[in-house]
């Protein structure tokens, strides 16, 4: 999978669900000045696969891009609910795609993703799209059929079917009929992908945005805020908000091209503006925003000046060779493994938009972790091709609230925490205000920068109210299994060390050879007699994986993580839950019969010593008889 900074989708897997933060108000209810209350989403981690890298370039001839590439941090972990009764699924949030779909049950080419396929013929509310004069029809000219090819050798295609949609029993959002897509077939990244679908937010009848305003139930906008650099965690906020004082703005024209673009005059690299001609940044599609794309793409004199520019302020850092040999990536090492320091190596770099507003990306914004070389980094920007667009992938936007306001034509730019951005939106209404009209006269109120984590805590923001119940986390080890088995205990000490917790924590789940050597499963498990981890801790450890600092010996050769999650607790079965109570039941019970048992034995005892016992009468006592002569 492409990697979000040497990640990629997580399945960390926060059980977060759907919650609006203006409780008690109706979202579809018109609010004064025709303002709705805008919905608020959290993202959150996906699963990390480093080893795979996915590089989408957009195509000119076909509909708007809609395939992802299984991203860090746009994953809703308690995605979209469909169906009557309804089925849960998680969904990719993608900008570039037009259509939302999920596997369905009869799909004859699709992987093993988190959740089971959807049913059509378990909800009572499913309806599949006949075919129209309106529609692409199937093979059979029976329904709506839909297809979807990408750059990178991927595909999706099925039918399309209208249904019950809602974002979880937390949501504001009334279930609403939409039309979404079932797929009976998934190629490349779709197939291996841990999600089960995506989302589109992107311009047309299908997406789902579309279909939300269309219905009346959000204004023509919607935000989203990416976690940083091996952090995560995030929001969507569907509907409009007032935008923050300091947030900068690029128009938007939608007949300009089907993605969301923004108007990219100039790139400064340490505030010096790159000697190229503005034009460079308009050809084909323009400048575009795309979250289904992990890095950057610049056009090639646009690329070879921002490459000349940045090695120029680098000193001290070693230039080495990228952590994949299929591509000819452009990394540096000795830049230190704490990714908040970066800016004091690289330079800032700006992009300059037509109106002369200015957006500044630190380097999260462009680089990502070589994820061979601790302390090494790598350019997350890339020449794209001889295609004159320019592709801005969800790289650039890390920590950065982007709001799309298509109904403004304009989209606009606002560095902040994202990773906290979801937690402080709960407490904090200030960026949830709904934007005035334009005929209001409002002035809009500046938002609040989110509070920050205390020190030496990491920014993945695990809600008290989600209990977390263990953490397993997978290694693919070069080792052979079979010399790895004898070593095995010497692991648990490592794992220990590495993750900042006791040994007896520490559990292996499965051991098993592999292609490339063996893969091992690891659960890290609550201390003692708890029955929780506790939520700083389970941060913790998440960091730890995430920035990929377990360090094993040479011994143990080369190591890649391939996934983790955070799990909650265990359900246990009625004996489990009630094991204490029927064994402190039977104890009772025989106690009560012991002592019951006692009683009666002491009582019989004594009634059997009363009858071998017989006092004698004196008066009746009957004199001794002398004897008898005895005679001849």
């Amino acid at each position: 999978m492409t990697r979000f900074a040497a990640i990629n989708t997580t399945f960390i897997h926060l059980f977060f669900l759907f919650t609006s933060t203006f409780s008690g108000v109706n979202p579809t209810s018109v609010l004064p000045n025709n303002r709705r209350t805008p919905l608020v989403f959290p993202l959150t981690l996906s699963p990390q696969i480093p080893d795979a890298k996915f590089r989408r370039n957009l195509q000119s001839k076909r509909v708007p891009p809609n395939a992802h590439m299984n991203l860090f941090d746009d994953l809703l972990s308690n995605g979209l609910y469909i169906g009557t009764p309804p089925q849960e699924f998680a969904l990719i949030v993608d900008t570039g795609s037009t259509v939302t779909y999920v596997p369905c049950s009869n799909c004859d080419h699709c992987g093993h993703h988190q959740d089971p396929k959807f049913q059509p013929d378990h909800s009572n509310t499913y309806h599949p799209l006949k075919c129209n004069p309106d529609c692409t029809c199937d093979a059979e000219n029976v329904l709506c059929a839909y297809e979807r090819r990408y750059a990178e050798m991927s595909s999706s295609s099925g039918v399309l079917g209208e249904d019950i949609v809602s974002f979880g029993n937390q949501s504001e959002l009334k279930p609403q009929r939409a039309v979404f897509g079932c797929e009976t077939s998934e190629t490349g990244d779709l197939y291996s992908q841990h999600a089960d679908g995506i989302m589109g937010l992107g311009r047309g009848e299908l997406s789902i945005v579309d279909q939300l305003v269309d219905k009346g139930v959000i204004s023509d906008s919607f935000s989203l805020c990416y976690g940083g650099m091996g952090i995560g965690g995030g929001a969507m906020i569907l509907g409009s908000i007032s935008p923050p004082s300091d947030m900068v703005f690029s128009h938007s024209d939608p007949d300009r091209s089907p993605y969301y673009n923004i108007e990219l005059k100039e790139l400064h690299v340490a505030g010096k503006k790159l000697p190229i001609d503005p034009k460079v940044f308009d050809g084909k599609h323009g400048t575009v925003l795309d979250s289904g794309t992990t890095y950057a793409y610049l056009p090639e004199k646009a690329f070879l000046a921002f490459i000349h520019a940045l090695t120029n302020e680098l000193h001290g850092l070693k230039q080495i060779r990228g952590p994949d040999p299929n591509y000819n990536d452009v990394c540096f090492s000795g830049a230190g493994s704490e990714s908040s320091e970066l800016s004091k190596v690289f330079p800032t770099v700006d992009m300059v938009f037509e109106n002369g507003q200015k957006y500044s990306m630190s380097p999260e914004n462009y680089l990502f972790k070589h994820s061979k070389v601790r302390g090494a980094y790598c350019l997350g920007v890339f020449q794209n091709g001889k295609d004159p667009t320019t592709l801005l992938g969800g790289i650039i936007v890390r920590n950065t609230l982007v709001t799309y306001d298509r109904n403004s034509l304009k989209v606009g730019f606002w560095k902040t925490n994202c990773s906290e951005l979801w937690e402080n939106l709960r407490v904090n209404d200030t960026l949830l205000t709904p934007a005035p009209t334009p005929s209001s006269g409002e002035v809009s109120a500046p938002g609040r920068s989110p509070a920050s984590a205390p020190d030496g805590v990491p920014s993945y923001v695990i809600p008290e109210i989600i209990k977390v119940g263990f953490i397993t986390f997978a290694m693919s080890l070069s080792i052979k299994e079979s010399d790895l088995k004898p070593h095995v205990s010497e692991l648990f000490g490592f794992i220990a060390r590495d993750l900042e917790v006791n040994i007896s924590q520490v559990h292996l789940q499965n051991l098993a050879s592999s292609t490339n050597g063996s893969l091992i499963k690891w659960a890290i498990y609550p201390e003692g007699s708890s029955k929780y981890i506790s939520n700083t801790t389970a941060m913790h450890i998440i960091a730890h994986l995430a920035k990929n600092d377990v360090q094993l010996p040479e011994t143990f050769g080369s190591y890649n993580l391939v996934d983790w999650k955070v799990e909650p607790p265990m359900k246990r079965n009625w004996w489990q839950q009630h094991y204490l109570i029927m064994v402190m039941a039977v104890i009772l019970t025989l106690m009560s019969g012991l002592f019951v048992y006692g009683i009666w034995f002491i009582w019989k005892w004594r009634q059997q010593t009363i009858a071998q016992y017989k006092s004698v009468d004196s008066d009746a006592t009957i004199p001794e008889q002398e004897l008898q002569p005895l005679r001849l």
